[in-house]
């Protein structure tokens, strides 16, 4: 997978097959108006493997690639950000 990438609103418009192209490979996009951000374009996770991926590839995780138990997991997170934090963020 692919890291995050800032692209302008204009751009996004005038490349939007190649940018698409580019999110269906693994890429976020950040699709920013007069550079503020104002959207995440980001592949739909099949399911929660993939997502910790995601999260791993972009450095905000930590995983090694095994399934949680059901009971006593715990999380390991890279950066400033709490665990509750990045799920805030996830869901906005």
């Amino acid at each position: 997978m692919k890291a995050q990438k800032t692209v302008g609103i204009r751009d996004f418009k005038e490349q939007l097959s190649g940018h698409i192209k580019e999110v269906k490979n693994g890429a976020t996009l950040v699709i920013t108006e007069r550079g503020k951000p104002v959207a995440r374009l980001m592949p739909v996770a099949a399911d929660l493997d993939a997502k910790l991926q995601q999260m791993v590839d972009s450095g905000q995780a930590a995983w090694n690639g095994q399934k949680p138990p059901s009971e006593g997991f715990r999380a390991s997170v890279k950066g400033p950000k709490t665990v509750a934090e990045l799920l805030l963020e996830d869901r906005e």
